[in-house]
This record gives structure tokens, C-alpha cells and sequence, in this order.
């Protein structure tokens, strides 16, 4: 079972320091518990389904946690964290690399289907990358990371276990990345809304009528229209299911009646995503969590609340176009040169709680490292030197035969922070006759950038406006990989892909670093984008919250919602 945080739960680095604060909110017994709680994020409500390039770059999973479960969850210090109550994953010997997963014989949807292993099929399927339409792939995945090395699964259709099978010349070091929470949608309703009879036998035959059916449903079929949902669509697989989605009253979360574990402590949990008023939000005191980038709402008021800032997992970046203005490595080194990163990182990245060494101490050099990594120092001293300053003559050097260059830089709108950005950048960069221009928009979307709307994406890791990053650091690898669903820019190098997939299989000390440090040279080279600093987070309980723990990761500080508890 998943235990309170009484029980044991570690608690480490920023989240135990929130944690505390949370902790120390306490009131006389005389306090009655409230029955609703308000949730305020920076992620977008967009789609129910975390897997698809959408889901990814809005921010789905620090949402839907804790709603959509899987085998593991990012918890607050971005570590996979094994989910009990959903069944256990287990590897086991075998020539080639075999996981044994096997659901809870409880677990059961709140539609009343059990949950099964063609869950595990369907999320395999969709993104293993296998099944295309030419060169185009059928399901519109963020990524394809380890689950393209899988061979096959194992599956008795409405079984509650699972063989996953990887190919015999593969290994996959991350594997408790996969099946993982938000992310491992129901096959019964696939299966039903699409008209297949069998997922499992549909997959395992090859069926490609019966899987461009359940590719359609599962790129587009979850997605969050405002309005009445259609409830059966929505089943949930964890302590809160959906109730209802709207404009002003965000997205209602109410206790799932039929999970299996600890049931939550607050019956209603209401999340404001980053489209709300969250000022007024506040204002009319219906926010009592608060996860927010630094500085991205102006006048912010946090009067009641026990806040912290503290740097987060994911990496605030440019995100460059391969082709017009930006389509050479070149006007892309020269963009860079210009960039004012340490200037950045001092005004706008640098949170107030960073510690002496590691996350957050510095402006980042890397797009696929982190800080407080082993490798990171050494993989990154040599690339990122001749980006420390501003360099106006190789700015300029960098787009000569382009006269007049106009760099549109495109964010999700408001967005103080990332404002800001843009006109330090536009300043740094007059300089060299490169003219910025601030394309943000409040329906910005990161797949403007490949059809050529605008030249550079000013977001988090994988293109997310809010919460973003993991220890892991797949979705940061996976980003820059040929094909990728949340290769936004269109960035594609052979070598960089043989890179990662060495990365993710072979586990010596050496061979790491050696890779790294080439991949840092490669992209550094190449400039698919530039790395900023670790994204600063705004994270706030408001008096009177118990158990919340901060989670400056991609499942956000929600991801022990079923613990919260608001006394007044």
C-alpha cells in the first residue's frame, strides 16, 4: 500500500524543506478539516492522456497522478517511486531482458473494468513507434524511449500479468520509466470508443485497420473540451477521478469510490491551471497549493501562505527552429552568442533556496544533464566555455550572408518571467544587428515551431510551460532524438541517436561519461537549443496544509494530493 507521509516516506533536498514548512501550518484542535482544496499550476489542461506529444508538453502528468496511476510515479526529489497499490514490476533472469509485471488482483477502474495487462499492450503499442503510415507513426507519442527496444508482451487478454520481452541486442537500464503513472491509459475504453474487440489480439496480429482505429481515439479521443465530459471516456485508475472541467471552476477531482488503497484524505481537489486567474484565484482564497514558475505572475500575493523558490528538474531553454532564419548551425551558434545566460540566470534563474553545489548554483550547460550529476562538470566544462559571455562579433559572424535577421521567440502567454527573457535577449542581441521579437501567445503551442510560426520556443524540458524533468532525464534525452514526438524543432543526428541508445544500456561509469561528454559537443556544435538555468518554482502551502511536499519535477507538487489535508 501507499503509505501517509507518517509512514515512513523519505523525504529529501527541496521537499523536505517544504515539506516542514507544510508541517509547521498546524492549528488548535478546534480547527475543522476543509472538505475542497484549490490547486494552482502553470501546467495546461489539454488532455487526459500523458503519453502524446500534447499530453507531454502541457504538463499532463502533475496533474493526473494521482488520477491515472502506473507501476511507478515521479515523486518529489525526481525519482521513480515503485506504486504498490498498483502491482509490483520485477526484473527478472532471462537471455534477453524480461520484466515481470503483475497488477493488483483488486485494482479495478471506476467504471468498474478491471484493470489488466491490455493497459500495459495498448501503452506499448502506441509507443513503440512500430506502427506507421509510411514514415509517418499512426499514434502521436512524445517519445519512444525503452519502448521501442521491447520485443514483445506477454499478455492473456483481461489478465492481470504481464511478460515484457526486450529485443535480444537491447538493454534498457530506465526501465521503471515505462508503465508509469498519467501515462498508461485504459484499453477497455480504447478498445470501445475505436470498435476494436481486442486490443491485445489487434496488436499481437499486426491488425493495422484495428490499430489506425485505436491510434485515432488514442491521439485525440482523451482530449479536455470545457464542458459536459463524457464520464465513460475518463475512467480513473487511482484515488480521484474526474468530475467536471471548466473555464472558471478548473478541473474538480472527487475521491474515486472504487480504489483499491488508502482512500484520499480530502474528498475534492480542485486544479487551476495555468489559463486561470490564479491572482483572483488567490484573492477569493480558493488556492491552497500553489506551483508556480518564479516570477511568471506578476504581484504575485502569497500573504498566508508558507512558500519557498527553489530550482526545479526541468530545464528552462530556447528550443530552436532547423530551418528559415535559425536553419544553419551557424545563425544558431550565433544566436547563442548573444544570449545573455549569465545575465539571465542572475536576474531571473537563480532561486532564493539554492544550496552551496549542485541544482541551481549556476546557469546550465546542458540540455540533457542535470546539475547535481556525477558527469555533469566534466561532460560540460569544454562545450559550454565559449558560451559563458556574450560574444557580439561571432553573433554577428554567426549570420553572415543574412542581413537583418529577425528571431521570433514564441512562449505560452502571460508570462512574466519568460517576458523578461525575451526583452534581456532582444536587448543582448540589437547589439549584433539580430532583431528578437516576443511571438507569445495564450494559445501557444511548442508545434508552431515546426511549421514555421515562429523561429525559437522560450519553455521548460520537452517543450512543457510548467512542470518538467526527472532524475531519469528521459524526456530531456528524448527530446533531441530523430523522430521524437517533442523534437519540436526538427533536430535530427545519427550519431546523437546511437548516443542515447548506448546511454540507456550500458551502465560503466566510463562509457557514460565518455558518451556524455560527446553528446555535449554534439549539440553545443549542432545548437538545437540553448540551455538557460534550472527552472526556479514557486511552491506554497497555505496556512493550515498538511502533507504537502514540493515536487519541482514533471508530476508537480500533486503528486501526493490523496495526502492533503486543509484544517481551518
Amino acid at each position: 500500500m501507499r503509505k501517509p507521509l507518517s509512514g515512513g516516506l523519505r523525504l529529501a533536498g527541496v521537499g523536505a524543506a517544504l515539506a516542514l514548512a507544510a508541517g509547521l501550518a498546524t492549528g488548535c484542535s478546534t480547527q475543522s478539516q476543509v472538505p475542497s482544496i484549490g490547486y494552482g499550476v502553470d501546467a495546461v489542461l489539454t488532455t487526459y492522456n500523458g503519453g502524446t506529444t500534447l499530453g507531454v508538453s502541457s504538463g499532463s502528468a502533475a496533474v493526473f497522478q494521482r488520477v491515472l496511476t502506473g507501476f511507478f510515479y515521479t515523486g518529489p526529489d525526481g525519482q521513480q517511486v515503485a506504486d504498490t497499490d498498483v502491482g509490483t514490476a520485477k526484473e527478472v533472469p532471462g537471455e534477453s531482458q524480461t520484466i515481470q509485471y503483475r497488477l493488483n488482483p483488486d485494482g479495478v477502474y471506476s467504471d468498474g473494468v478491471p484493470t489488466s495487462c491490455d493497459d500495459l499492450v495498448l501503452t506499448w503499442a502506441a509507443r513503440s513507434g512500430r506502427f506507421t503510415d509510411g514514415p509517418v507513426p499512426l499514434f502521436d507519442a512524445a517519445d519512444t524511449a525503452g519502448y521501442r527496444d521491447i520485443e514483445r508482451i506477454d499478455c492473456q487478454p483481461g489478465s492481470k500479468d504481464a511478460t515484457v520481452v526486450f529485443r535480444p541486442d537491447r538493454r534498457y537500464l530506465p526501465w521503471r520509466t515505462l508503465f508509469t503513472a498519467g501515462e498508461m491509459m485504459p484499453a477497455h475504453v480504447a478498445a470501445r470508443e475505436a470498435g476494436v474487440a481486442n486490443v491485445v489480439s489487434a496488436v499481437q496480429d499486426g491488425d493495422r485497420a484495428a490499430i489506425g482505429k485505436l491510434a485515432d481515439f488514442w491521439n485525440n479521443g482523451w482530449t479536455l473540451t470545457t464542458g459536459e465530459l463524457d464520464a465513460a471516456r475518463f475512467p480513473s485508475s487511482g484515488p480521484y477521478r474526474v468530475e467536471s472541467f471548466g473555464p472558471e471552476d478548473g478541473l474538480v477531482l472527487v475521491a474515486n469510490e472504487r480504489w483499491w488503497g488508502n482512500a484520499p484524505e480530502t474528498g475534492r481537489v480542485v486544479v487551476f491551471d495555468k489559463t486561470s486567474d490564479l491572482t483572483a484565484k488567490l484573492a477569493d482564497n480558493a488556492v491552497s497549493v500553489l506551483d508556480l514558475g518564479a516570477g511568471s505572475v506578476a504581484e504575485l500575493d502569497l500573504n498566508g501562505f508558507s512558500s519557498n523558490t527553489v530550482p526545479g528538474r526541468g530545464t528552462e531553454q530556447l528550443i530552436l527552429a532547423t530551418g528559415g532564419v535559425l536553419g544553419s548551425p551557424a545563425a544558431r551558434r550565433g544566436l547563442a552568442h548573444c544570449v545573455p545566460r549569465q545575465a539571465l540566470y542572475n536576474d531571473l534563474g537563480k532561486a532564493a533556496d539554492v544550496p552551496s553545489t549542485g541544482l541551481g548554483t549556476a546557469p546550465l550547460n546542458s540540455l540533457i544533464s542535470q546539475q547535481d550529476s556525477l558527469y555533469y562538470g566534466v561532460s560540460t566544462a569544454g562545450a559550454a566555455k565559449a558560451y559563458e559571455v556574450t560574444d557580439i562579433s561571432a553573433a554577428k559572424a554567426g549570420f553572415a550572408g543574412a542581413p537583418n535577421p529577425v528571431v521570433r521567440i514564441g512562449y505560452l502567454a502571460p508570462d512574466q518571467r519568460r517576458a523578461r527573457t525575451v526583452a534581456a535577449i532582444a536587448e543582448s542581441c540589437k547589439a549584433a544587428g539580430i532583431t528578437v521579437e516576443d511571438a507569445s501567445a495564450t494559445d501557444f503551442r511548442p508545434t508552431q515551431l515546426a511549421d514555421g510560426t515562429v523561429d525559437a520556443i522560450l519553455s521548460s524540458t520537452a517543450g512543457a510551460p510548467g512542470p518538467a524533468g526527472s532524475l531519469a532525464g528521459v524526456a530531456a534525452m528524448s527530446a533531441w532524438r530523430t523522430g521524437s514526438g517533442v523534437d519540436f524543432g526538427r533536430f535530427g543526428n545519427g550519431r546523437y541517436d546511437a548516443i542515447v541508445d548506448q546511454l540507456a544500456a550500458d551502465p560503466d561509469s566510463t562509457t557514460q561519461l565518455n558518451l556524455l561528454t560527446e553528446a555535449e559537443n554534439l549539440l553545443w556544435s549542432e545548437m538545437p537549443g540553448i540551455p538557460l538555468f534550472a527552472t526556479p518554482r514557486v511552491i506554497a502551502f497555505g496556512n493550515g496544509l498538511h502533507n504537502g511536499v514540493a515536487g519541482p519535477t514533471q508530476g508537480g507538487t500533486g503528486w501526493n494530493m490523496d495526502r492533503w489535508v486543509l484544517r481551518r
